[in-house]
């Protein structure tokens, strides 16, 4: 299976963490995450936390 990627940008990690409970309690994803057809598109996940340089321009 293909692998996707979200690439997101927050202020800092509260902000992070307000947007993704945001989405996760939202009622068109608890929808989804319930129907059958979508039952095995995750198997997976892996966070990553990157961070910006001195020099980074954002």
């Amino acid at each position: 299976m293909p692998n996707l990627m979200y690439m997101t940008t927050f202020i800092n990690q509260e902000d992070r963490d307000e947007h993704w409970k945001a989405f996760v309690d939202s009622p068109e994803w608890k929808s989804m995450s319930t129907d059958p057809k979508y039952q095995h598109n995750v198997s997976h996940i892996d966070i990553t936390f990157l961070y910006p340089t001195e020099y980074s321009d954002y």
